[in-house]
Order: structure tokens, then C-alpha cells, then sequence
């Protein structure tokens, strides 16, 4: 294990030069301290986890100090936001510190958000607040233990340094981990300007530090886009499959690897509901949850749009084209395992959308039913099930048909699939109303229950014994909270 002193950078895309982005220095915040870590964010970068314990470690990502090696750069990109184009965002409130290679050869991007005011700032002062940082915190680390694909947390530090949003708050910082931060945006933003050899210079860093394998195939960038097309597919499936939302679907909040990225209003669905927006500015449902998949869908197109120069149109819609049937043999081999299924059928989207409108009309806990549903055997399962619905008609003939359908499947030792079962679905989840709690009590200098409620997402498929009241079910006040972009 590594200390902070001994991370080694090799800074790849500080190297493109100030095309891409520019050198900015981070502007400390007052009086840091540490709200919470991830030691399992730091195992990726080979840190000890006792670093954390380390006063140098809150100075060092609350921007008071730096590695010699660092080379802080704010990226510049632009993008699509609620379906208009922005002709330039960029890195307004966070920077890309370099890229760390830990033992195994793998580079991460430290990010630092709330890091200050950057070029690209525009009318905000480039700060982050307490409760948006601990919010990223949470999800990414949450999901990351889902295995939902995301970028990486590291840790939160406050501060005493005062910022204004809806009210008088303090700001923090967080320091978030990728692969890469490049964005659909980065490609649109030069496409747009007309900055064709530098399109082609970033998808060339591309390809070298994120795609090697498509450097193999006969059109290198056009391989890229059929994977980039692949993993967003894979990883929207999981947020379908899972009751995520995003929130804020922006171009410029895509990934190129198909991570889930640049977390804001978001939020895990309690009762089932496909028309639910967790946004509150979203007025017009467009980042609904049921929008999801079509919004993917044309953020891809997109950045197919953004390509052009450098891929042929009609190999950019042939890949484009795959990502429906792609999408959906993703969520369905997630869902036929959420219900304890082996094996395919040819009914089972059948199957799985009566179960969606049943519990849509019943206002159905969505991650307790799966879960309920592995605790005893299915027909057991069923009975104590059939309280929570409306249409009990309507429950018990899905209930027939599902207990058929496994029952084709032959006979299954008990244990063996409440243990395949549970190991697909969470006994615990991230609903708002935890968190917000857990900001709360941070706002008040007490940080131990949001390091509580990381400790126990970070095992959601574990039952933790003195932890139930982490899988209950929320009170109907933390069902209807409102959550806006401001950070």
C-alpha cells in the first residue's frame, strides 16, 4: 500500500496541450475537514487506508497543497442540455489534478470538484456545496458496489467557507476517480467549431488510452462508437433494471466509457413509477425515468453527429442501430435473475412488463418486492406479496403465471436461490430521504451517520445485523422530495 507522497502521475491528456483544456490552479476552501472516505475507492489507487486519518489528507483535497507532479487542467467541452445546444461549458467548478497509475497499470483521472472558478465558469464561482458532495459520494460508491458501471468517489471534505445557492451554505469538495472524464460533449465541441484535426486528435487519445482493442479493426473509429454505443446500452439496462435515475441526461453528462457520470438530482425509485422525475427543474418529464432509454438513444446520435468527420454516417447508424436490441437483452437477463429465473423464455418481457404496470398501479415499493421475493419460496412469496398490490385479480394471475414459468425451469434447492437471489437484490438502496438525513447531521458537524450510511450501501446485498432500518420502507414524507441541479 501507497501513501499519498509516493502516487505515481502520468498526465495523458494534460499533454494534448491548451486546445483541450486549460492550466488552472485549485482555490483552497477555509478550515478543511474530512466528512468521509472510501477505502475502497483508495484501494484503486494503492492508498492505505489510514491515509484518510492523515491531516495532510483533507488540506491535500481541500486544495491547500499538491503533488509536484500534478498538472491541474479544466477541460473544455460543450454539449446538449435538456435537448439545446450549449456551444461551451466546461470544467466550471472542478479540475482534472492528472492521472495516477496504480501496481496493476490502470490510470485514474483525480478530479477535484468544487475546486474554484476556471475559465468556463460563466456566472457560477466554481464551488461546490456540502449536500451536492456528499450526494455524488453516496451514489457513486452505492452503485459502484451494485456494479452498475460509475465513476468513483474518494472522499468529501467541508469547509467554513461560505457560498450562496437557494440559501447561505458552506462549500466542500470532492475528489472524483475515472478512467477517463471524457464526455459526448468533448467530440461535440469541437465538431461544432470546426476544429476538425483536434476531433480527430482527441478521438486518436482515445483510442490509445481507452479503446486499444478498436485500434486492431480495419475503421478504428468507427469501432469505438459501436463500443461506446455497447456500454451505454449495458449500463442504462442496469439503471432500468435497478430503479435509477439520473436526472439531468445531458450530453455533456455522458460518458465515453459508459459510466454513470456527473451526478445531480438523482434518485432510486421508491414506489414504481415510470413517469417519475426527480429533477425539479425538469419541468417537461424529458429525464423521466421511462425517458431514459430514448434519451440514451439520442445523446448517441448525438455524438454519432460529432463523429462524421472522422466515421462514415452509415456505419455510425448501424452501430446506432444496435442499441435498442443491445438495451434490451441487457435488462431482460438482469430482470429474468432479479426474479430468480435461469433461463430464457420467450414471454419474459411479457412477463416482466405486467409485473411493471401492476406495480404502477399499486404504488409498489420497487427494491423491496424483488428482495421480498427471495426471502421464502415463490409460491410463499407470493401470498405475502399479494398485500401490497391494488388489482389482486390482476397480481394473482401474473403470481400463476410466474410460478409456471419457474416451474418449467425444474426444481431448485431453496437455499441455492435465495443465495443466487439475493447476490441481484439489494436488501439495501440509496433513497433521498437517507440521504438526506445524512446531510442534515453533516450541515451540524456530525459526520457519523453519512459515514454510517456508506459503510452499510457499500454491502447493499448483505444482510447487516442493527442496520434494518436501513431497508425500510421510507415514510411517505422522504418519498416526495425535491431535488434540484444546485450545487
Amino acid at each position: 500500500m501507497k501513501t499519498l507522497d509516493q502516487l505515481a502521475f502520468d498526465n495523458r491528456f494534460a499533454r494534448l496541450g491548451d486546445t483541450f483544456s486549460t492550466r488552472v490552479l485549485p482555490q483552497p476552501i477555509e478550515q478543511p475537514r474530512l466528512v468521509v472516505a472510501s477505502p475502497a475507492a483508495m484501494a484503486l489507487l494503492d492508498l492505505d487506508p489510514g491515509e484518510s486519518a492523515r491531516p495532510e489528507f483533507a488540506a491535500l483535497f481541500a486544495g491547500h497543497r499538491l503533488w509536484q507532479d500534478a498538472e491541474p487542467r479544466a477541460m473544455v467541452y460543450s454539449g446538449h442540455q435538456f435537448g439545446m445546444y450549449n456551444p461551451q461549458l466546461g470544467d466550471g467548478r472542478g479540475l482534472l489534478l492528472g492521472e495516477v497509475v496504480n501496481a496493476r497499470g490502470e490510470y485514474w483521472d483525480l478530479h477535484l470538484k468544487g475546486a474554484g472558478y476556471t475559465p468556463y465558469s460563466r456566472m457560477g464561482d466554481g464551488r461546490a456545496v456540502l449536500r451536492s458532495s456528499i450526494r455524488e459520494f453516496l451514489a457513486s460508491e452505492h452503485l459502484a458496489a451494485l456494479g452498475i458501471p460509475t465513476t468513483r468517489a474518494l472522499c468529501v471534505v467541508a469547509s467554513t467557507t461560505p457560498v450562496y445557492r437557494e440559501r447561505a451554505e458552506t462549500a466542500a469538495m470532492l475528489l472524483r476517480l475515472s478512467p477517463s472524464h471524457l464526455r459526448f460533449g468533448h467530440f461535440e465541441f469541437f465538431y461544432y467549431t470546426r476544429q476538425h484535426e483536434a476531433l480527430r486528435q482527441l478521438a486518436e487519445h482515445a483510442l490509445d488510452c481507452h479503446f486499444p482493442a478498436c485500434r486492431e479493426q480495419a475503421q478504428p473509429f468507427a469501432a469505438m462508437f459501436r463500443e461506446v454505443v455497447e456500454r451505454t446500452a449495458a449500463t442504462i439496462a442496469l439503471w432500468q433494471a435497478y430503479g435509477f435515475c439520473h436526472g439531468v441526461m445531458n450530453t455533456d453528462n455522458m460518458s465515453l466509457l459508459g459510466l454513470t457520470f456527473d451526478y445531480g438530482p438523482y434518485a432510486f425509485l421508491d414506489d414504481f413509477d415510470a413517469h417519475h422525475v426527480c429533477n425539479h427543474s425538469d419541468d417537461s418529464g424529458r429525464y423521466s425515468f421511462e425517458n431514459q432509454v430514448p434519451i440514451a438513444h439520442w445523446n448517441l446520435s448525438a455524438l454519432g453527429q460529432a463523429l462524421t468527420p472522422l466515421v462514415a454516417v452509415e456505419q455510425l447508424r448501424e452501430s446506432l442501430a444496435l442499441f435498442l436490441p443491445l438495451y434490451q437483452a441487457h435488462y431482460l437477463d438482469r430482470m429474468r435473475r432479479r426474479l430468480g429465473l435461469r433461463t430464457a423464455e420467450d414471454g419474459d418481457e411479457v412477463l416482466v412488463q405486467r409485473l411493471l404496470a401492476l406495480m404502477q398501479q399499486g404504488g409498489v415499493d420497487y427494491s423491496r418486492f424483488f428482495r421480498s421475493l427471495g426471502d421464502e419460496p415463490a409460491a410463499a412469496a407470493m401470498q405475502r406479496l399479494r398485500e401490497d398490490f391494488v388489482d389482486l385479480a390482476g397480481f394473482d394471475a401474473w403470481a400463476a403465471d410466474y410460478l409456471a414459468r419457474a416451474a418449467r425451469e425444474g426444481a431448485q434447492d431453496e437455499s441455492e436461490r435465495r443465495a443466487r437471489m439475493h447476490a441481484v437484490n439489494p436488501r439495501y438502496i440509496l433513497r433521498n430521504y437517507l440521504a438526506q438525513q445524512a446531510i442534515e447531521a453533516a450541515e451540524q458537524g456530525d459526520y457519523g451517520p453519512v459515514r454510517e450510511l456508506h459503510a452499510v450501501l457499500s454491502r447493499p446485498f448483505a444482510d447487516q445485523p442493527g442496520m434494518e432500518r436501513y431497508a425500510e420502507r421510507p415514510p411517505e414524507w422522504g418519498k416526495h422530495l425535491e431535488i434540484s441541479c444546485s450545487s
